[in-house]
């Protein structure tokens, strides 16, 4: 689960942003909260809404690169398989901000996160060319910190990592011990590390997600377990016909098909959705199968995205999606959301980009959970809550919103370009 993600100087983001995960003393929408301790909840979910280049997709960008950044290093690929099969090698470049007179190649990343009863927190400054500092906590306890090649090492660490201070100025440290450090090191530094990002951090930038739907179309619904798991694959079934987009089922087939890499035949489980298919009377004489590429963006959007609700919710995982609501009808991005708010999810949080403003009221989400990104003159973006505004529980959200008073809205200058009339 997610606690907090730091980003600085990269893209848009020139000064230090904070998402942070951890919900207020608000008493509205309990079930929205999961409750990691006595004086510890976390939010099931966080909306992130902007206008148009706010800097909202900059943040998803931000923790899509530094997971990217983190396991290009690794050396040892063959032992993240889990993680490389579940990547679409989509590889993002370091970008600083760029719209100052005061160069600064250095960017910054952090984030605290629980997994496995541990709390983790794990972060580096780097350029593109080296790594400048890099830290790891667990409990609050110092593993390792590092300035330019020079390490420390928490008390309890020392005897375990004091034989490893080779290091590389463009190397992460944490990848030079997942090469080097011994097993029993490996499982009480790194395996749950490795296993959080791996199992738990899932995110989904547009662009990346454009090129699953559209350009690998099963890949969006092709999982291992919903070709595999019929108990599994008729919760997706439910679903789909619950938001009634006229697929009465999956079907599941082996074909023999030629792989273009090989050269050569293979057997391969193809899914395909069932139609009814009805006389001029509107009586069902049949069912048709069809491509998932026939199917539109939005309900190969909806597939993608309930899936990833029903595994998230039954295993636990961050489901971090920019633009969720692009191309689905807004019942259903608030379907996505209710199933992620809902008491049912434990373990599960969502957080999304969007700018449906339907959603954007006090009967769907806590003042916490409404997080607005915006941009000022210098092209420089921050992050702010709506919790933070101090606005009152009874608000009316969308429209306070429209007018203006949380910022985070595109401002027209109508006069500059109508002053001189239409044929000005």
């Amino acid at each position: 689960m997610l606690l907090m993600f730091k980003v600085k100087n990269y893209t848009s983001f020139k000064n230090e942003a904070i998402l942070d995960m951890r919900a207020t003393a608000y008493v509205q929408h309990p079930t929205h909260v999961m409750q990691v301790n006595d004086k510890l909840g976390l939010l099931k979910t966080t909306a992130l809404y902007g206008a148009n280049a706010s800097g909202k997709s900059n943040l998803i960008s931000a923790m899509f690169f530094f997971e990217q950044y983190i396991f290009s290093q690794f050396i040892n690929k063959n032992e993240n398989q889990d993680f490389e099969s579940n990547k679409i090698g989509v590889k993002m470049k370091l970008e600083p901000f760029s719209l100052s007179n005061e160069t600064n190649d250095a960017s910054e990343f952090d984030i605290i996160f629980l997994h496995n009863n541990k709390q983790i927190q794990y972060g580096f400054e780097c350029t593109s060319k080296e790594v400048l500092t890099e830290w790891l906590y667990i409990n609050d306890k110092k593993v390792f910190e590092r300035t330019g090649i020079e390490l420390s090492f928490g008390s309890k660490y020392q005897k375990m990592l004091g034989a490893y201070k080779k290091l590389p100025a463009e190397r992460l440290y944490i990848a030079v011990l997942e090469y080097f450090l011994d097993e029993e090191g490996k499982k009480v530094i790194l395996d749950d590390f490795i296993s959080f990002f791996n199992k738990e951090y899932n995110v989904f930038t547009e662009i990346l997600f454009e090129s699953t739907v559209k350009g690998l179309a099963g890949m969006v619904g092709l999982s291992k377990k919903l070709v595999s798991n019929k108990g599994y694959r008729n919760k997706v079934e439910q679903y789909l016909r619950l938001v009634d987009v006229g697929i009465k089922r999956l079907d599941v087939q082996t074909e023999t098909i030629f792989d273009e890499r090989t050269g050569k035949k293979k057997k391969e489980k193809v899914i395909r959705t069932v139609h009814d298919i009805y006389d001029e009377t509107g009586n069902v004489v049949g069912e048709k199968l069809f491509d998932l590429h026939q199917e539109s963006t939005g309900t190969l959007r909806f597939l993608a995205y309930i899936q990833n609700a029903i595994e998230m919710i039954s295993k636990g995982g961050v489901f971090i999606v920019d633009e969720m609501s692009a191309r689905l009808h807004p019942l259903l991005t608030k379907l996505i959301v209710d199933i992620f708010c809902s008491s049912q999810n434990t373990k599960a949080q969502l957080i999304f980009t969007t700018h449906d403003i339907s959603l954007l009221n006090n009967n769907q989400f806590r003042r916490d959970e409404v997080v607005f990104i915006d941009k000022n003159e210098r092209g420089e973006s921050s992050l702010y809550a709506l919790s933070d505004l101090k606005v009152r529980e009874d608000a009316t959200f969308n429209k306070d919103y429209l007018q203006g008073k949380y910022g985070a809205i595109p401002i027209f200058h109508y006069d500059d370009i109508m002053g001189g009339g239409l044929n000005g």
